[in-house]
């Protein structure tokens, strides 16, 4: 996927998000954040949308930017994300993806490409909340198999570098985006993920996800799915934790 895809992505997703919120209205809970209301899943993504704004023209060895004030008022909230999502996509647009910006943490996502992959996941599965708190169902909405597989490749991009609680290798299989990965779990090493496995590596995985590049970007992100999870179901759980 490409700069501008990634927009189209975070515009997609922040509109039919803002429809569910909307929908759920703002005292609603959001079952898969359960500590969280829809106000608070609003807050939480225009919050990171209005430091992203002000940090995209910042240098990076530059000072960290003022921390947004996020209204409180419902309505008032809506529009003001209205407009940090404008402003944002305009902003990343007008960038060149490899562009040096400040980032929170220095040397990690400190391009504006990086930004705007991570928005298109992060607005992704939080549209995926704002839906389940506005239906009695898990969401019928089902996420482009290219788009899906890109955010499950991502995830293991943002994992830390460093040994699990548990060891073991977990295969994760996106069958329609022709995509697998062999996750090696190590009490004592880092974290590995191979994206070409060789087949007998991957029959012999102690866990397997599979399934649609929807239903495994689902799983792997701690949301409910349709992903089917065999063998060593605790080496899963201990990944989505990690």
């Amino acid at each position: 996927m490409d700069h501008a895809a990634y927009i189209d992505q975070i515009r997609l997703h922040c509109a039919a998000m803002r429809a569910a919120a909307e929908k759920a209205g703002p005292d609603a809970p959001v079952p898969t954040c359960p500590d969280w209301t829809v106000r608070d899943l609003i807050a939480h993504v225009a919050g990171l949308q209005a430091w992203l704004e002000v940090s995209l023209p910042l240098p990076p060895e530059g000072p960290a930017p003022d921390e947004p004030r996020v209204p409180s008022d419902w309505a008032e909230l809506l529009d003001w994300w209205d407009e940090r999502v404008r402003n944002v996509t305009a902003g990343l647009a007008a960038t060149a993806p490899t562009t040096r910006t400040w980032s929170f943490v220095p040397g990690f996502g400190a391009d504006a490409g990086w930004f705007a992959r991570r928005q298109a996941h992060e607005t992704a599965i939080h549209r995926l909340d704002a839906e389940h708190a506005a239906a009695e169902t898990v969401p019928s909405l089902l996420f482009d198999p290219e788009f899906a597989a890109d955010g499950i490749a991502e995830l293991f991009e943002l994992l830390p570098p460093a040994p699990a609680d548990r060891s073991g290798t977990i295969l994760l299989h996106a069958a329609d985006a022709g995509r697998a990965w062999l996750v090696t779990l190590s009490e004592t090493e880092p974290l590995r993920v191979d994206d070409t496995p060789a087949e007998p590596d991957a029959l012999y995985a102690d866990a397997r996800v599979v399934g649609t590049a929807d239903a495994v970007y689902r799983e792997v992100w701690g949301r409910p799915g349709h992903a089917v999870v065999s063998g060593d179901s605790a080496l899963v759980t201990t990944l989505k934790s990690f």
